[in-house]
């Protein structure tokens, strides 16, 4: 039986849930969904400088697994950039009065 999987603590918030490039309509684009814990990570080590041990400390999380979130967001963001996708974060794992 796996282990249960843990929820990370979430302290960042979007200032907006939908990146997409400019003069394209959303509905024309593919979409790559970047999931809360994925937000937190990249806050946390490329906005904020943090190693990955202490941003894995401050999200409740082992380092392994911190890198594992991290990586993963990183390849969304690249592909939503490379490729001129919808980058949306889903609004699911932030705190409910965020607009």
């Amino acid at each position: 039986m796996p282990r249960p999987r843990c929820c990370p603590k979430i302290e960042g918030s979007p200032v907006a849930w939908v990146f997409k490039p400019a003069g394209v309509p959303k509905k024309d684009l593919e979409e790559v969904v970047l999931h809360a814990d994925e937000f937190e990570a990249l806050r946390l080590a490329d906005l904020e400088g943090q190693y990955h041990a202490r941003a894995a400390e401050k999200m409740g999380i082992s380092r392994q697994t911190f890198g594992r979130i991290l990586s993963s967001a990183r390849r969304k963001t690249a592909e939503a950039l490379v490729k001129g996708c919808a980058l949306l974060l889903e609004r699911e794992g932030f705190s409910t009065s965020l607009p």
